[in-house]
Parts: C-alpha cells; structure tokens; sequence
C-alpha cells in the first residue's frame, strides 16, 4: 500500500467562535496522524493564537499541484464563516486546499438586501462598544445555531465573561467583516476547493452564498438543506475528512 503524505490543516473559526469548536474534528484528523492547527483570534476565554504552518513537516505544494506525488506534505485549511479572511496572506497562498464552511467572499451584496445588513451591523457595533455586548452576542449565536438551539452548541465565547481585549477584537473583526468584497487574494484561485452551505442559513444570505459560488466555479459544492450557519446536526466531520483524504 502506498503511503499517503503527511497532512496538516488550520482550521479557522469566525466571528463570534473559538478554537474549541473543532475538537470533533481535531479528533477524527489525528486519529488519521494529521497535524492540527488551531488559531485563535482570543475572543473569548481562549488565548489568541496566531496561524502558521508547521515548516518541521516540510515546505508546501504549489496551488494546483498533484498533494500526493512523491509523498510531499500537503496543507489545507479550513475556516467557517469569515475564517478564510482573518487568516495570514502567507498561509492561505501556501495551502494545497480549502474548505469553506457557511463562508462568503462578500458578505453584503448589492441592493436592499446589503443595505439591511450594514444597518444590522452598524447595530451590533454599537451594542459592542456598549453595555449589551452580552446580549447581542447571545442572540447572534443563538441565530447562528439555529434551527438547532443554542445550548447544542458544546461551548461558547459567553461561557466566561467577556474581556475588554476581546470586545475590541470583537469590534474590529466586525468591521473587518462588513469591507470584504470577495476572498482573499492570496488564495490561489486554482486550489482544490469544498464549499459547505447550509441552507437554512440565518447569517451568510443566499445572495452571499451564490456569490461565493460564483468566486470558485470549479469548486465542489455540499449543501445541507436543512441547517443553520453553525452546521449542528450534519456529517459535516465525516464528509470534509473524506473530501480531504482523497485529495
């Protein structure tokens, strides 16, 4: 049998996570001896990690190229949300793969539907330069894992209070969010690509996710029609390590 590379992915939560949130995948990649790298952007009770690749595990492949040949470490990343964003140019051009999970190029489309949403931003950033950053989050998480409730979520940035770093990190990201007009310019637009939607969506819009779509038309496309952007209640584990491992 011939020997598979040796993998290593960054997975990149969004706004409003934390590196927890992929401890069920974190489990299933190393029980196949990948190296998992979690960044973190300190939000919440977790200390800020910055992202990097592993150089120990050797120099990665160029976009497009054949991960397999020669038994050359291959690189992927996956991030949900505005993850691909907050990631370094540098990783994101050395990645041999990429996995966007309920993500989006740009987050405000054109017309009323963009309009509504800078409102609702400009909403949240008031309430986090303000008293009810608290309750404007709980009810964004609780938005983001719906229709599933927000106690299915196994842990949460609200499970310890919130730090003024990390409100203001919060506050910045979020504005982050509101200016990005497509993906990363970094990310080769030939890496092998796996977009997960969740059509049931309450955060990244339908307009979005066409959008993202039509960035990265040779990407292969996993809808889950019936869950929210935090993709409780799916295969979601199972089907991205299966996409990644036949690579």
């Amino acid at each position: 049998m011939t020997e598979r590379p040796p993998t290593q992915v960054i997975a990149m939560h969004g706004w409003a996570g934390d590196s927890r949130g992929w401890e069920p995948f974190a489990a299933a990649a190393q029980a196949l001896g990948w190296h998992w790298i979690t960044p973190d952007r300190g939000y919440g009770s977790q200390p800020a990690r910055a992202a990097a690749w592993d150089p120990s595990l050797g120099a990665g492949l160029g976009a497009g190229a054949d991960a397999g040949a020669g038994g050359k470490p291959r690189r992927v990343v996956i991030a949900h949300s505005l993850g691909p964003h907050l990631l370094p140019d540098d990783v994101l051009a050395e990645a041999d793969a990429v996995v966007l999970l309920a993500s989006f190029g740009r987050f405000l489309p054109d017309g009323r539907e963009g309009r509504r949403l800078e409102t609702a931003l400009g909403g949240m950033r008031q309430a986090l330069a303000g008293e009810e950053a608290a309750t404007m989050l709980h009810q964004f998480l609780t938005e983001a894992a719906a229709p599933q409730t927000l106690e299915q979520l196994p842990s949460t940035i609200l499970d310890a209070p919130l730090s003024q770093q990390g409100r203001q990190q919060l506050l910045a990201d979020l504005s982050f969010l509101a200016s990005r007009r497509g993906l990363p310019e970094a990310l080769p637009a030939a890496t092998p690509c796996l977009i997960v939607e969740a059509g049931a969506d309450r955060i990244v819009g339908p307009e979005a996710r066409a959008l993202l779509r039509q960035e990265r038309p040779g990407a292969q496309v996993l809808t889950y029609p019936e869950a929210g952007h935090c993709l409780l209640g799916t295969p979601l584990v199972r089907d991205v390590i299966t996409w990644i491992d036949a690579l």
